[in-house]
This record gives C-alpha cells, sequence and structure tokens, in this order.
C-alpha cells in the first residue's frame, strides 16, 4: 500500500501530564499546505494518536520512545490521511464514529458515541450533533481542561507552518489570527436550513481553559473565553 508522504512538522512536545503534541503540516492543493496537528494521549505504556500525522524517522524514533502506539482515534471525519500508515505500521486499533465518507478506510475497531467508554481515563468524548458528517471532540481534565478539537473550532496564534501563499490567504478567507468556528466546516456540516448553535453552546457547558484544534497553533489557557467569543461572531444575535 501506498501511504501518504511525510510533511514539515515539529518534534513531539508535551502539553500537560502524559498529553503530548506534535504541530506539523499538510499539502492542501498544488499551491498551499497548511498547519495541521496530532495529539497524543499516554495511558500506562499505551500510546493513543488522536486525528494522527505521519512523522519523520526522527520524529516516530522519538514517539516509540513515549510507549507503545496502541489505538488511532479519529475525530474530524476530514482527517485520515495518515490512519491507515498508523493501523498497519502498529497493528493499532481504529476508533471512530461511523459515517465518515472522506476516508471510509481503515475499518473501525471501536465505533465512538458519547457513551463509548474511552481506553484512558479523565476524559469525556464529545459528539456533534445534526452535522452532515461525524465530528467530536475530546476533553481531557486535566491542567484546567484541555479540548482536544479537529476542524470545528480552531485557533490561530500564528501561520507557522503554513507557506507563503497559505499565509496571505488564510487572513481573506475567513482564518484570521485568533479563535474561530471553522468557517469551511461550517458552511460543510451545517444541515440546509438548520443550525449548529446549540452544540456550541453544549460544547461550551463544559469546563475547559486551553484547545488544541486540527489546525493552527495552541491556545494555553482562557480557552472557553475564546471560543465563546468565537461562537458569537459565527452567531450573531
Amino acid at each position: 500500500m501506498t501511504y501518504a508522504p511525510v510533511y514539515p512538522h515539529d518534534p513531539i512536545e508535551p502539553i500537560a501530564d502524559d498529553i503530548f503534541m506534535v504541530r506539523g503540516s499538510v499539502r492542501l492543493n498544488a499551491l498551499m499546505r497548511i498547519t495541521r496537528n496530532m495529539a497524543i494521549v499516554r495511558h500506562g505504556d499505551e500510546l493513543t494518536l488522536i486525528d494522527p500525522i505521519r512523522l519523520d524517522a526522527a520524529g516516530e524514533a522519538q514517539l516509540r520512545q513515549l510507549g507503545t502506539v496502541k489505538r488511532v482515534l479519529r475525530l474530524g471525519c476530514f482527517h485520515g490521511l495518515d490512519d491507515p500508515y498508523y493501523v498497519d505500521t502498529f497493528n493499532a486499533e481504529m476508533w471512530s464514529q461511523a459515517g465518515g465518507t472522506t476516508y471510509p478506510k481503515p475499518a473501525i475497531d471501536h465505533e465512538l458515541t458519547e457513551s463509548t467508554k474511552l481506553p484512558f481515563p479523565d476524559a469525556e468524548l464529545f459528539c456533534f450533533k445534526g452535522t452532515r458528517q461525524p465530528e467530536a471532540a475530546l476533553l481531557l481534565k486535566k491542567s484546567g481542561g484541555i479540548v482536544i478539537a479537529c476542524d470545528a473550532i480552531q485557533h490561530y496564534g500564528d501561520y507557522r507552518h503554513n507557506n507563503l501563499p497559505a499565509r496571505l490567504v488564510m487572513p481573506l478567507i475567513g482564518f484570521p489570527r485568533t479563535t474561530i468556528i471553522g468557517p469551511i466546516w461550517l458552511k460543510l456540516m451545517t444541515p440546509a436550513g438548520g443550525s449548529l448553535k446549540s452544540e456550541f453552546e453544549r460544547l461550551l457547558a463544559r469546563k475547559f481553559d486551553s484547545l488544541l484544534s486540527g489546525h493552527g497553533s495552541y491556545l494555553r489557557g482562557g480557552a472557553h473565553d475564546a471560543v465563546a467569543r468565537a461562537m458569537a461572531k459565527s452567531y450573531p444575535g
């Protein structure tokens, strides 16, 4: 099987006890390379890769030093490019909501719902209801609460790992340097004549203070207020 190539990325870095991130990138089209992030949760010696990105040799060696890659957990239906590599290379389990059509493989071993028992403690899965395709967020109850999101919520403290064309275009197409509800995601996922506002209100009923999304940069602190402001901008009045 031919796997997607490795794109530029940073080393693995810790963001809380047994929680790590990799800030990387992916080529969107012939002109634009944009950011893409992976979260890693360690429980004992088992690693869960959340919306994973493929790493270079040095990054994969660092990953193996952290523990044993046990599973891939997909939060966003539009993320899955590198899932086959990890499932095949590490014989990892595939955890995902059913119904996504962009990446139908690998086959799901454990179907995710809000009632699914997660394979690590102090965590809660939030599944968006009423979207055209499945999307979830993971709430980790450490360090004041960390939300791991995919495309629904994004934060841009800077444009690092975006190439020059992407950096020029991002502010013009709804991706300024702040916390946002992903505008393209919102357009694709909102049913005709419907609204997802109540889902963001339901998410904001949870306690969290930091945010790592599938794109952009890590927001350490103040994330709950930032997401509330982003929702108010996307749903004025």
